[in-house]
């Protein structure tokens, strides 16, 4: 029998700690859910498409992170992608729509020029982090100097969220591109963008120049 919203709310509900809400809080993040049973919940519930929909619809984190675990990204035109990507959204909501929805959707390459231009951050940064995709898995047709282009002149001023993902599309142009991999190298290395970001030992760093090197150093 399938799950309502009523009762999947209220399943949610139950996955609250306070603990991990308080933790999260720091991180800007407006939720207490323990992800592994978040998880096992949407296991349980499965696939489901209409229920996704209701889930997202009421603008709570717990359940737009539930809906993003049980829909399909084939569910959504491009009209209901873009303007779900414009919604003020949380962090962890933002990173599983674009990891789970954007990076799957059939209709990514059709949204990702457009969207990598826009003024909105969260916007830009969505078509930055498509571009990497498209840097790692399907190159053909891409201008990646040009894209270097961009990056070298736009990235060191960009804001915070699309700087991320410019970032990442550099190192990933520079892992997968040995042929560009001295210019995103020195690209890195002059902007500076993320030297000094905090990483957790055994943790790769987000710094491009030291980003690609270890990529580089594992493909052996």
């Amino acid at each position: 029998m399938s799950t309502t919203l009523t009762e999947a709310l209220d399943e949610l509900a139950t996955l609250d700690d306070p603990k991990v809400r308080a933790a999260n809080e720091k991180r800007g993040d407006d939720h207490g859910m323990n992800l592994a049973r978040l998880r096992a919940l949407a296991k349980r519930i499965k696939t489901s498409p209409e229920l996704a929909v209701e889930l997202w619809a009421t603008g709570e984190t717990p359940a737009r992170l539930l809906a993003l675990l049980i829909c399909t990204p084939r569910q959504f035109d491009a009209a209901d992608l873009d303007a779900m990507l414009r919604e003020q959204q949380p962090p962890k909501v933002n990173d599983w729509f674009v990891n789970y929805v954007l990076k799957k959707t059939p209709l990514a390459e059709e949204l990702r020029e457009g969207w990598m231009r826009d003024p909105a951050d969260t916007v830009a940064a969505a078509g930055w982090s498509l571009t990497s995709v498209r840097v790692a898995k399907s190159p053909d047709g891409l201008d990646l100097d040009a894209l270097l282009d961009e990056i070298e002149s736009d990235m060191k001023d960009a804001p915070p969220r699309k700087q991320w993902a410019m970032n990442e599309t550099l190192a990933t142009i520079g892992i997968h591109h040995p042929s560009l991999r001295a210019r995103a190298l020195d690209i890195g290395e002059r902007l500076q963008v993320l030297a000094d970001y905090p990483t957790a030992p055994g943790c790769t760093s987000p710094f491009a120049p030291a980003w690609i090197g270890e990529m580089v150093r594992r493909q052996g």
